[in-house]
């Protein structure tokens, strides 16, 4: 069984449609999809009425938050997209990201790129602006070669676009989830480039919070991360999710993960659907 509980469209930050997606998806032999885009389930409602039955399509979102002074993100698998709680704390997000551009937006200009929040505004096609957003205006106006270059030089840790977010409590969005009907899973948890001793202090403190599950495969794990993030499953009693982080097509993150990457762990897709592993 192919299964993919992590990935992106351009709902947020993705390269392809959410219809693109999902016929990527069917093409890699994909049977159970979630769509997870940044703090948002635009993706998901705006497939909802022609996905097709031959994939099972989740929905999804991938939450930013803070613990211990880290941005850490959660997965939430299964929600509701309608339920009212979800909806409103969203539209907090979205208006959180927007003041965030502003000043992001404000700081490019008094470095003489004039014009930044209109073009990034526009290169965001209606979704919330990013900093990927600013970078391509960089690139596109000529002011530097590379989106690396203009994370390097302008937007990256410590530049004139750094601007830290203000994001809610890990605590929160696990209650988020799981008021609406969802099942919150840790995101990447390698990423955060914690110690084990932290990694496992804040484990323990989204799992009080209802937390449930953790993301065991992310694009393409290495045998020893792999074996660590079973253990630390198995040990915190956590259901094993597994996803590509899909955004672009790229030869480092294809979509689909085989359903058995996970095993000796319980797979946090069974709530959904009866895995046949061979």
């Amino acid at each position: 069984m192919i299964v993919d509980l992590h990935t992106h469209t351009t709902a947020s930050d993705g390269g392809l449609s959410p219809q693109e997606l999902v016929q990527r998806a069917r093409e890699r032999g994909v049977q159970l999809l979630a769509i997870t885009d940044h703090d948002t389930v635009a993706g998901f409602a705006e497939l909802q009425a022609d996905a097709g039955d031959d994939i099972q399509i989740l929905a999804g979102i991938e939450l930013s938050c803070t613990w211990s002074g880290v941005n850490v993100h959660v997965l939430g698998l299964g929600v509701d997209i309608n339920q009212p709680a979800l909806v409103s704390e969203l539209e907090a997000q979205r208006s959180a990201r927007d003041a965030r551009a502003l000043i992001i937006a404000e700081r490019l200009d008094k470095l003489g790129f004039v014009g930044s929040y209109a073009a990034a505004s526009e290169l965001a096609a209606g979704r919330a602006i990013g900093r990927p957003d600013f970078a391509r205006f960089l690139v596109s106006a000529g002011h530097v070669d590379s989106m690396a270059t203009a994370f390097d030089k302008y937007l990256g840790a410590g530049k004139a676009g750094d601007i830290k977010a203000m994001w809610p409590a890990l605590s929160e969005v696990v209650c988020w989830i799981r008021a609406a009907g969802g099942v919150a899973v840790i995101a990447h948890p390698l990423h955060y480039k914690m110690t084990n001793a932290k990694l496992r202090r804040m484990l323990t403190e989204f799992k009080e919070a209802g937390g449930e599950g953790l993301e065991v495969c992310n694009g393409r794990p290495s045998p020893q991360d792999l074996g660590y993030l079973r253990q630390l499953c198995q040990q915190f009693e956590l259901e094993a999710s597994a996803g590509s982080d899909f955004h672009n097509p790229s030869s480092w993150s294809e979509l689909g993960c085989d359903a058995k990457i996970v095993a000796p762990c319980k797979p946090v897709w069974e709530r959904w659907i009866t895995p046949v592993v061979q």
